[in-house]
């Protein structure tokens, strides 16, 4: 799934929330901490990551890709 952003980073708990994958900030910090989350492939436990536009992260066999909008 595809997700544009305006600006030039969001930050991965942002992302999780902004996709519905997280219904909160909390579960989206939660999950990152548990190790459920992967960015570019690998797994990655700070929720502030930036990620910018070709940047993905995978979760619950769901995998967003950050564009420009």
């Amino acid at each position: 799934m595809n997700i544009a952003i305006h600006t030039e980073f969001i930050r991965l708990d942002a992302l999780l929330k902004l996709s519905g994958l997280c219904q909160t900030g909390g579960e989206a910090k939660m999950r990152v901490a548990e190790g459920e989350v992967a960015v570019n492939g690998e797994v990655c436990l700070m929720r502030g990551k930036k990620l910018y536009p070709g940047d993905s992260a995978s979760l619950d066999g769901q995998t967003l890709t950050v564009t420009k909008g």
